[in-house]
């Protein structure tokens, strides 16, 4: 007889069904798994065998076979280890034959029988949920999985004991909560940053729109601490982003004690970082940084000197919104809807746009072009805002702090996106939530500007000979720009603003 229990391997943020099939048949003693497995799912045996042990029971000194179905699908992971052992105990007896029919199971073990937390557990709830299952994981993952549905059964357990007492009846295991971080109030605040005035408004516009940000200043100038800043004008998550951004934490193992948060990602990778830290890979195709950072903010400070290969490596992310990643064994895709937040210095001195500064290197142009050349044009041309942070002043620093803050601008922020979410339901367009994600088809309709601002965009398009691209992110930033100031008509203002933020692109764009 096979005694049969549901499992589960991911691709990507998606859970696919896995049948583990266990016979314990007559011959030699032995115990093989077989189904593709990695070393970690072969290492299964020995933690099983000592885990039975722990627990009071012995294996048959028969020949013992498991297969994990369908055998062509790779299964990787150490979260194959209690499906395996339930069921033995069942086909052995310590447990009903029926109690696992109408599960999905998933935990790690451990020596001594305890039940280790693993990574994935919400998209294997959600994916349970689908196909109308419960499931059985380990205690501290239970907060977890019970954000999949209200309706769902979870066992949660901490060891195999307590899943064998809970099928006999004595030992009552209680539906885990599901529970959210309840994150520490931050103490960083556009308060914090006197002068900057431009920068921080084209930091309320890139949080308004979710636009793409490049900030080009001196050392010192508070490049760093405005990036820090962004997150606390940024309306949180939506609780179908909040499934969204927890689904990538949760296989990335980035979930702590089983509560999600609503505070939106923030991620800044070291400028050494590899493709695959950023882009996602590694043996087991793992999500990187710029999927962590979905539905928030990916901070790259000091841009130039990250590996240019890994830079354009963020050209079809930053337009599709999502990033495919292929290995050997391997090909999955994973959501990176981003917003990028640049910060560099204009040239390797760092003090080229400053008056008076005599580059150390030579001519300043020549020290600037071969800095900035290090960044390709198709990558500059798909972020929406170029700032330039001049250096403070003295002047600056001893005036007392701003009046307004953090609060006041993410007031405004969230009513912009309001605007947006409202506007793209109306359009049929629901899954379309900043102008930044707006298609290109639809832009004609929503960010018609009026005849004054029409002759200025086709007198400014030939004069800096903007790309089809650049054409339409100019739309949408002035769109945000509109949605700001509560207007439904893009005036002349507004696409000048816009086109601002895209001169200094240009001049950028041009040194490279």
């Amino acid at each position: 007889m096979v005694q049969r229990v549901s499992t589960v391997a991911f691709e990507g943020i998606e859970a696919r069904a896995v049948d583990v099939q266990v016979q314990v048949a007559p011959g030699l003693p032995a115990f093989a798994i077989v189904g593709l497995p990695d070393k970690a799912v072969s290492e299964a045996r020995e933690r099983v065998r000592s885990a039975l042990i722990a627990s009071g029971l012995a294996l048959p000194a028969r020949r013992i076979i498991v297969n994990l179905a369908p055998a062509d699908l790779p299964k990787e992971g150490s979260h194959y280890d209690l499906p395996i052992a339930l069921g033995l105990m069942a086909a052995i007896g310590a447990i009903p034959p029926d109690a696992l029919t109408g599960f999905t199971v998933l935990g790690e073990l451990g020596l001594d029988g305890s039940i280790a937390p693993v990574a994935g557990v919400l998209p294997a709830a959600i994916g349970a949920n689908v196909r109308e299952e419960g499931l059985i994981c380990p205690a501290a993952c239970g907060s977890e999985a019970a954000w999949a549905s209200p309706d769902i059964q979870i066992i949660a357990a901490q060891s195999l004991i307590q899943i064998a007492n809970h099928f006999k009846g004595t030992q009552v295991l209680s539906r885990p909560v599901p529970k959210v971080h309840e994150a520490a109030a931050s103490t960083l605040d556009l308060r914090d940053i006197k002068g900057q005035e431009s920068a921080k408004r084209a930091l309320e516009i890139a949080a308004a729109g979710g636009h793409h940000l490049l900030m080009i200043g001196a050392p010192g100038a508070g490049k760093s601490m405005l990036a820090a800043r962004l997150p606390s004008i940024l309306p949180p998550l939506s609780p179908a982003e909040l499934l969204e951004v927890s689904m990538i934490a949760s296989v990335a193992g980035e979930i702590e004690g089983g509560a999600l948060t609503a505070r939106r990602p923030f991620r800044s990778p070291h400028h050494s970082a590899s493709m695959a830290a950023l882009t996602g890979g590694g043996m087991r195709a793992r999500p990187g940084e710029i999927s962590l950072a979905h539905q928030g903010v990916l901070f790259l400070d000091e841009l130039p000197e990250f590996d240019p290969r890994v830079l354009d490596s963020l050209r079809q992310p930053l337009e599709n919104g999502e990033v495919s990643v292929s290995r050997a064994n391997h090909r999955v895709t994973y959501p990176a809807r981003f917003m990028l937040v640049a910060a560099m210095n204009p040239c390797r001195c760092g003090n080229a746009f400053e008056p008076g500064y005599s580059c150390k290197r030579g001519r300043i142009d020549r020290c600037t072009s071969d800095y900035q050349a290090r960044i390709s044009g198709p990558l500059m041309d798909r972020i929406d805002l170029r700032i330039e942070v001049p250096a403070v002043t003295a002047a600056d620093l001893i005036l007392p702090p701003p009046a307004e803050g953090s609060a006041e601008v993410a007031a405004r922020v969230a009513a912009a996106r309001d605007i947006q979410l409202a506007r793209y339901a109306e359009a049929g367009l629901p899954q379309v939530r900043t102008n930044a994600e707006a298609p290109s088809s639809v832009l004609e309709e929503i960010a018609k500007p009026d005849a004054q601002g029409q002759k200025l965009l086709r007198d400014a398009a030939e004069t800096m000979r903007l790309s089809a691209r650049g054409y339409h992110r100019v739309l949408r930033v002035a769109r945000t720009l509109a949605d700001l100031d509560g207007t439904e008509k893009i005036g002349r203002l507004h696409l000048a603003e816009a086109l601002s933020y895209r001169a200094l692109a240009e001049d950028v764009r041009q040194m490279a």
